[in-house]
């Protein structure tokens, strides 16, 4: 699962509305400690909602030009529970400098002036991964990290 995630820089987000309609947005991740985080304003719907409701799911796709089949494309769909990092506290600053690694230097420190601009945490409480016809997983193991062979219909409780 970290393999296929690693290749994908941006996470789609799902989260829900006051009216607990679904909305589905993106944005770019960082994975570190078992922990997903994206860096996100306050002014984008994604944030109202995670606030407001702080269960989320995350989806990682394969590139549709880099699949071999459109009906078989690669993904992990995990459902989460999410929350705000303090500003100025040392996991805020840990994982902007992550991000600052992983994407561009001078955009995140621009982002990172930027007050209403805030920083989540999603721990991964649920998962499915596909990799092809008869590939399907469930996401296991102590830190929610492993892939685990379904064996039988229980799509709503998690395996650890």
């Amino acid at each position: 699962m970290k393999d296929f995630i690693a290749t994908i820089q941006t996470a789609i987000i799902g989260t829900l509305d006051k009216n607990s309609h679904p909305f589905s947005s993106y944005a770019p991740y960082i994975y570190d400690a078992n922990r997903f985080y994206v860096y996100i304003s306050d002014i984008a719907t994604h944030a109202k909602n995670i606030q407001k409701d702080p269960r989320a799911s995350l989806f990682f796709v394969e590139d549709e030009s880099k699949t071999d089949n459109l009906f078989a494309r690669k993904r992990v769909s995990l459902q989460c529970n999410s929350q705000k990092i303090e500003r100025g506290c040392e996991r805020f600053e840990t994982v902007l400098e992550l991000f600052a690694k992983k994407f561009d230097v001078k955009m995140v420190a621009t982002l990172k002036k930027m007050t209403d601009f805030n920083l989540y945490e999603f721990k991964v409480n649920y998962g499915e991964a596909t990799f092809g016809f008869g590939k399907a997983y469930f996401i296991g193991g102590e830190n929610m990290d492993e892939l685990v062979e379904r064996t039988g219909d229980n799509p709503h409780h998690g395996v650890k």
